[in-house]
């Protein structure tokens, strides 16, 4: 899946084998909130890698890169608001020189999964996720990766998005970390085994 907008002498930065963006709304008014579970997991991979994910001249999103015995690859959350999750791509995709786009893997937060529930998956719908149309949107395709990570859905429809913004507390924000902690899990899996090998890894569990 190439993106063709990206040609040779775009290409600006160190190569990637893998980039993969972690889908947040930025302040401290949502952190720990539904909407960031995304983001919250790639910046635990990085906690646990001992990087430390910047913010680079011209970037709309915080990045790192993790080495790894397949090649470099990129950690970042988007320094956009959600719905403007696309507008954080077309720098980062060419600072790593990354045109598959099987090799751009989507962490987001995911209404129709059960909460906690993973899923690992290329390509498909976009399920009303503002950031998913906003990245689909800027490259002109739906064919990216994902790592949905089920949140489950809110009481009603028309609570979804007070839902999704929603910083859970007791019991319920326990549960949360827990999720959070499983999808970085599941990125460390995508960091050591090829895309397929880990979504049987992951989808399985």
């Amino acid at each position: 899946m190439a993106l063709r907008r990206f040609r040779d002498h775009d290409r600006r930065g160190s190569a990637s084998t893998l980039v993969i963006l972690g889908l947040a709304n930025p302040g401290s008014e949502y952190e720990g909130s539904r909407h960031n579970v995304g983001g919250d997991a790639v910046r635990l991979v990085a906690e646990r890698r001992g990087l430390r994910l910047t913010h680079e001249s011209r970037q709309r999103a915080l990045s790192a890169t993790a080495p790894t015995a397949r090649g470099p690859v990129t950690l970042a959350v988007p320094t956009t608001f959600m719905n403007e999750s696309g507008a954080a791509l077309p720098p980062l995709l060419k600072r790593t020189s990354l045109e598959d786009l099987a090799r751009l893997v989507v962490a987001h937060d995911e209404l129709d999964l059960e909460p906690g529930r993973l899923q690992l998956k290329f390509g498909g719908g976009l399920a009303g996720h503002n950031g998913l149309r906003s990245i689909a949107k800027t490259l002109g395709t739906n064919d990216f990766s994902r790592l949905r990570i089920g949140i489950g859905k809110p009481p009603s429809k028309e609570q979804g998005a007070d839902y999704v913004l929603q910083r859970p507390t007791g019991a319920r924000k326990l549960a949360m970390a827990e999720y959070v902690a499983a999808a970085a899990d599941a990125i460390e899996t995508l960091l050591d085994f090829e895309f397929e090998d880990a979504q049987q890894r992951v989808n399985r569990s």
